[in-house]
């Protein structure tokens, strides 16, 4: 049950009947927004109709707050509603009775697995398939701190978009074509010397971490020393897909500690094989060719001082202007193989012939540069109906008590994820990733989320449900035979709810619905933890004040009706809490010690 949704269609109607008599042209309902108010004591809910139509709304209403006394004289006959006024030149500003508020808590506990999903069909909700592409690190060693920003935050968009009602797919873009992957294997080379006796220096541009020795043993037991009596490059494709092959499982074990599992990984050595014709890259190419987006041409030089690599010659050049680029870009390198940029087009192209009708990468900030380009081809290869969101992931500080943490032994030159995980557990680490947004610098300090503070944002949402089953399990022991069920519950006297901390944590429940709707469609994740932050702050203020106020505390053990209805508050609190929280990856206990 979604008041906002409810509350929309009633305005909708209201400004058709204003049409029916002919003081209204038609009006797209989905240019206004029915949303909670700033400021609590405005009301429950906050519409700006008035003000969005005021232009089409003349000569019959001559400003928008006569168009919204309009609205507010047809609102206040409406079922449920307590008071609807106008505010400055034409906001709506409505008061809810306390009624609406029990159908809310009815309809969670009735159905609390689809409580705060989006319904299927209506307008505008989000559907169709979408390929949410996350992580993506080269395969060169194991995962930092960075990734797991990244991880966290494409794993928990997945969850929330599929909750949303869209087919999504998640999928890890192996970069295992270039030169990274070149120095990979003769950095684990270096190892497989070393495991057969040999004492190694690791030479600089190599990779030192210790990660490596295990490829280097495996090499060893494989081959004994018949890769010594070969030349590099005989030696370098075996040993190559041996390390990319190792370096694959420690980065599906690193994920796998956060509970992220990719459905597709895709070969980036795919679009470049030409083994059975052309490869996918020259296919993409010669495709867009086709269409008249491929010329041989001259780039101006970029503004500044030019970079060493760029060169004043005729090349392959993509069309991106055509579709909102700055410049032109490049398709092949001077001695003909494909650009970088190349490899992506044909990658995305290739997600957009799966019959993905939304693509979300999440790529780290330092990628940037490439978010108007990529998105250039996506339009162009999908003649502009396939969406491209790219979310970019700042770094991620480690601290601890406000010192930043030294490197990782293991890693050589960075601390990794699973260090972390293994430090802190997944749960502080996924709620605390999603504790900014994306695109904000992350000061991750190890000491501070795992205090039991309410500064610890995951400590003081998971200690809310902790706290909020304890009252069920105090209410048992006051009535031993309560019926708890939420099927029972639906049925208590929740009309007995009146007391103002009460109403207040029912009306944050019924912003559950919109909270994730409009986290979905901004493809905001972050937005889910806020909002547990702020209702698990309702509740442990409501529940403090039971401590001064005996008669305010979840069980009275004098009053069973009462008592009953107050277990149906915080149990649909839990509903709530449990959803957001798996929605984020993050577990929701019962009890914390």
């Amino acid at each position: 049950m979604n008041i906002f949704d409810i509350f929309h269609a009633r305005i909708a109607s209201v400004l058709d009947r204003l049409q029916a008599d002919g003081r209204l042209p038609a009006l797209d309902p989905a240019r206004f927004v029915v949303e909670p108010p700033k400021e609590a004591a405005l009301g429950d809910l906050a519409c700006n109709a008035a003000m969005v139509f005021a232009k089409e709304a003349k000569p019959s209403f001559a400003n928008p707050r006569e168009l919204a006394v309009a609205i507010c004289y047809a609102l206040a006959e409406s079922e449920g509603v307590a008071t609807a006024e106008v505010a400055g030149p034409g906001f709506i500003n409505i008061r809810l009775k306390p009624e609406i508020f029990s159908q809310v808590l009815r309809a969670a506990l009735s159905d609390p697995e689809n409580f705060g999903r989006v319904e299927k069909g209506r307008a505008g909700a989000l559907q169709g398939k979408v390929n949410v592409e996350y992580v993506s690190a080269n395969p060169t060693g194991p995962m930092h701190v960075g990734h797991g920003r990244g991880a966290v935050f494409g794993d928990a968009l997945a969850n929330l978009l599929a909750f949303s009602g869209c087919e999504v797919t998640r999928e890890y873009y192996i970069n295992d074509a270039g030169a990274q992957v070149d120095v990979l294997a003769r950095s684990a080379f270096m190892r497989y010397r070393e495991a057969l006796g040999e004492t190694i220096t690791i030479p600089e541009g190599l990779y030192p971490g210790d990660y490596l020795v295990p490829v280097g043993q495996a090499l060893a037991k494989a081959h004994g020393k018949a890769l010594l009596d070969k030349s590099e490059r005989e030696w370098l494709p075996i040993v190559k897909n041996a390390a990319i092959d190792a370096m694959m499982d420690m980065i599906r074990d690193d994920l796998a500690a956060l509970n992220i599992r990719h459905e597709v990984f895709f070969s980036e050595r795919t679009l470049h094989d030409s083994s059975n014709g052309p490869s996918k890259i020259d296919a993409a190419i010669e495709w867009l060719r086709e269409k008249g987006l491929v010329y041989e041409g001259r780039l101006p030089p970029p503004k500044g001082q030019l970079p060493d690599d760029w060169e004043d010659r005729e090349q392959t050049l993509f069309r991106s202007t055509d579709f909102g680029d700055d410049v032109d870009r490049a398709l092949k390198k001077s001695d003909g193989s494909p650009t970088y940029f190349a490899a992506d087009i044909a990658y995305h192209k290739d997600k957009i012939d799966r019959g993905f009708d939304t693509l979300v990468d999440v790529w780290g900030a330092d990628h940037g540069g490439y978010v108007k380009r990529m998105g250039a081809a996506v339009a162009a290869l999908s003649d502009r109906k396939v969406t491209l969101d790219v979310k970019l992931c700042q770094l991620v500080k480690l601290m601890r008590n406000g010192e930043p943490v030294k490197m990782s032994k293991r890693a050589g030159d960075f601390v990794t994820l699973r260090e972390v995980v293994d430090e802190v557990g997944l749960d502080a680490v996924r709620f605390m990733m999603l504790y900014r947004k994306n695109d904000a610098p992350l000061d991750f300090d190890l000491a501070k989320v795992i205090e039991q503070s309410k500064d610890n944002a995951v400590f003081y949402v998971q200690y809310a449900h902790a706290r909020a089953k304890s009252a069920v399990r105090q209410a048992l022991a006051a009535f031993p035979d309560l019926d708890v069920s939420l099927p029972a519950l639906a049925g208590a006297k929740l009309e007995l709810l009146t007391d103002e901390g009460e109403l207040q944590l029912a009306r944050v429940i019924a912003q559950y619905p919109r909270a994730i709707e409009a986290a979905a469609a901004a493809h905001e994740p972050h937005r889910v933890a806020f909002y547990l932050y702020e209702i698990a702050s309702v509740f442990h203020a409501h529940w403090n004040r039971g401590k001064d106020q005996p008669q305010l505390r979840f069980v009275n053990a004098k009053e069973r009706d009462l008592t009953s209805a107050r277990v149906a508050l915080v149990l649909s609190l839990t509903i709530v809490l449990g959803s957001g929280l798996r929605l984020l990856g993050v577990s929701a206990p019962d009890e914390m010690r």
